[in-house]
């Protein structure tokens, strides 16, 4: 939470703003566990690209194969994983929890996939 969050807009803390301050149960610690338990399922812009050019919908069956995916690898300490879905596959920052790119069926066939270091098919 930030101080203007809370309505304090002043550069300087008076007493009443200081106040509000102490009186807010949010703390630093809690912001930051929250970030860090977030386990939602990104994409990133490049892959939003890719998958409108190559008309690949992420409906909710594909993010729950992506998702339940993820946790898997994550088990195993991968850091890039390809997932093949049966509609499409994609490759993911396990880290981040985000999907980096995504290929349609007819461009897997003969397709090379680098800079990964475990895949899971999730059909």
């Amino acid at each position: 939470m930030r101080i203007n969050d809370l309505g304090i807009t002043s550069s300087k803390l008076n007493q009443n703003n200081i106040q509000k301050l102490k009186n807010n149960k949010t703390n630093f610690a809690d912001i930051l566990n929250e970030k860090l338990d977030n386990k939602e399922l990104k994409v990133s812009g490049h892959a939003k690209i890719r998958m409108q050019e190559r008309g690949i919908e992420l409906d909710e069956a594909t993010k729950n194969k992506l998702e339940s995916a993820l946790n898997k690898a994550e088990e195993k300490n991968a850091k890039e994983c390809l997932v093949m879905t049966d509609k499409a596959a994609f490759i993911v920052s396990v880290k981040n929890r985000t999907v980096i790119t995504a290929v349609d069926q007819n461009s897997m066939r003969g397709n090379v996939f680098t800079n990964i270091d475990s895949a899971i098919l999730s059909f």
